[in-house]
C-alpha cells in the first residue's frame, strides 16, 4: 500500500509540473500574442493636436519660404539674404516631415493652392485659440512684399516676418503643451529655439 501510495504521489507531481510547463508556456504565447498590440500602440500614439499642429504649421512654413524667396531674390543687403536663406533652408523640409506624419496618421495635408482655411491669410495677426494660424501674412501683405525693392523690402520682410516667426512659436508652445507624439513635440522645441532666436537677430537688423 505504501508503494502503491508513493507511485501515486509520484504521478500527480509528475503531472502538476506538466501542467504547470504548459502555464507558463501559455503565458509566454499570450504575451508574444500581445506583443503586435502593444507595438501598434505604441506607433499610434498622436493625438488631434499633433495633427492640427501639422496641418496648420506646413501652412504657415510654406509663407514663410515664399517670404524668404521673395527677399533672396530682391533684397541688396548680404545679412537679410543670408537670414532668409537660413529660413528657408530650415522650413523647407520641415514641410516634408510634417507631411509624411499626416500620410502616415491618414490625416488630410494641407493643399497648396493658397487657400489656408479658418484662420489663414485673412487672419493677419490672429492671436486667438480655435485653430487660428498665428502671424499669418494676407494676400495683399504678400503682393506688396513682392513689389518692394532695397531697403524698403529689407524692413518690411523684418517686421512682417517677426511677426510671422511669432506666431510659429505661439502655434508650438500649444503643441509642447497638449501634443501627444514626441516627434512633433521635438519639432515644436526645435521651432521654438530656432526662430526666438531669428526674431532676436531680426530685430537687431531693424535697429541699425
Amino acid at each position: 500500500m505504501t508503494k502503491k501510495f508513493a507511485m501515486i504521489i509520484a504521478v500527480v507531481l509528475i503531472g502538476t509540473a506538466a501542467c504547470g510547463g504548459g502555464d507558463d508556456g501559455g503565458a509566454d504565447g499570450a504575451a508574444a500574442s500581445a506583443s503586435p498590440s502593444a507595438t501598434a500602440s505604441a506607433t499610434a500614439r498622436h493625438n488631434a493636436q499633433d495633427v492640427t499642429f501639422a496641418q496648420m504649421m506646413i501652412p504657415h512654413h510654406r509663407q514663410a519660404v515664399e517670404m524668404s524667396r521673395i527677399v533672396i531674390k530682391g533684397s541688396q543687403d548680404a545679412q537679410v539674404r543670408r537670414l532668409a536663406q537660413q529660413i528657408e533652408k530650415a522650413q523647407a523640409p520641415e514641410i516634408e516631415t510634417m507631411t509624411g506624419w499626416l500620410r502616415a496618421w491618414g490625416a488630410e495635408v494641407p493643399a497648396e493652392d493658397g487657400d489656408m482655411g479658418a484662420g489663414g491669410h485673412g487672419e493677419h495677426g490672429a492671436h486667438g485659440g480655435g485653430g487660428a494660424m498665428h502671424g499669418m501674412m494676407t494676400e495683399e501683405q504678400m503682393e506688396q512684399l513682392g513689389r518692394l525693392k532695397g531697403e524698403r523690402l529689407d524692413r518690411e520682410f523684418l517686421t512682417m516676418m517677426i511677426e510671422h516667426h511669432e506666431g510659429a512659436v505661439a502655434m508650438a508652445r500649444q503643441e509642447q503643451a497638449k501634443g501627444a507624439d514626441p516627434a512633433a513635440r521635438n519639432l515644436a522645441a526645435a521651432i521654438i529655439r530656432t526662430q526666438q532666436a531669428e526674431i532676436d537677430r531680426m530685430k537687431a537688423l531693424l535697429k541699425q
